[in-house]
């Protein structure tokens, strides 16, 4: 099963799921696909049965589909980014942009960045990128975030999303 974060930004990140749709069509997913969408509203145009959209998803339950999850996609946001890596997932990460409305800047291109250079998660710039993304998947070993090590990380991303 393959996990999909989109956090609870306002803004709709449908570019996202437009493209893990296309993966599914074309083959390049095969798994089941359960879709956090926060305020994204999104219905599947496929006929394969495999995804399943949810608005928000209780913590408690979030958890254990995190646990079960062969993989995780998610928005750039630090805490679903973090909540994956720490519980030893591979993550791709996609960023909202602030130029398709998806957020108010762009800070999340930048904490991608920064999340990558660290070994954390598998970055996407362009949503068109996602199936490159999914084939480096299998090599893939991700550096598991240490809040004592990089705390300083996210006080310059929490820092920056404030100004």
């Amino acid at each position: 099963m393959i996990l999909v974060l989109l956090g609870t930004q306002n803004n709709s990140f449908h570019r996202l799921l437009e493209e893990i749709e296309k993966n599914v069509e074309n083959g390049n997913i095969n798994e089941e696909v359960i879709i956090q969408a926060g305020y994204t509203k999104f219905e599947p145009k496929t006929k394969k049965q495999q995804i399943k959209v949810l608005s928000t998803i209780p913590k408690v339950e979030l958890d254990k589909l995190i646990e079960k999850a062969n993989f995780v996609i998610s928005h750039g946001g630090v805490g679903s980014m973090v909540t994956a890596n720490q519980k030893g997932k591979k993550v791709i990460a996609v960023p909202r942009y602030k130029k398709y409305h998806e957020h108010v800047n762009d800070h999340q291109v930048e904490t991608i960045e920064i999340f990558a250079r660290k070994g954390y998660v598998i970055p996407v710039k362009n949503v068109e990128d996602l199936s490159q993304a999914l084939n480096k998947l299998q090599e893939f070993e991700p550096t598991i975030y240490k809040k004592d090590e990089d705390s300083n990380i996210i006080d310059i991303i929490e820092k920056f999303i404030g100004e």
